[in-house]
């Protein structure tokens, strides 16, 4: 069955945008927070650091990927915030604290947000179909 699961996961990379690709990593950082909220709700100690765990390595993951040479300024700021993101997570370990959770949660969402405009965007300036002409070249539709 892992297998099988890391061969779809493989396949739902494939022939994503890395718009797309990010958005996916901050669905799976937001997936894990909240799961880790509703372990610390049951008193679910060990599992709820476990999700903070993951939440974590996909924060890493957003922030070890930045280029700050193409990003400037806002890989930076993103880089200072997914920084703060980490420590406040190391917080929440300690303190088990639901409200720094939601927190951390409301972020990301706002930052996942951002990146779906930015793919809204992509897709309304992106060429729809391409279609050879005779002669040589291509049309684009859209």
């Amino acid at each position: 069955m892992d297998g099988a699961l890391k061969s779809y996961e493989a396949v739902d990379t494939l022939g994503k945008s890395q718009v797309e690709l990010i958005i996916k990593v901050y669905d799976g950082a937001i997936a894990a927070y909240r799961a880790a909220a509703e372990c610390y709700r049951k008193e679910e100690h060990q599992t709820g650091y476990e999700h903070l765990e993951k939440a974590k390595t996909f924060v890493v993951h957003l922030y070890t990927t930045l280029d700050n040479e193409k990003g400037g300024a806002i890989a930076e700021n993103l880089g200072k915030l997914y920084s703060f993101i980490v420590n406040q997570t190391n917080v929440v370990e300690a303190t088990k604290d639901l409200s720094d959770i939601d927190d951390i949660i409301s972020v990301l969402t706002n930052l996942r947000a951002g990146w779906s405009e930015l793919k809204q965007q992509e897709a309304k300036t992106a060429p729809v179909a391409t279609e050879p002409i005779p002669g040589g070249g291509f049309v684009t539709s859209g």
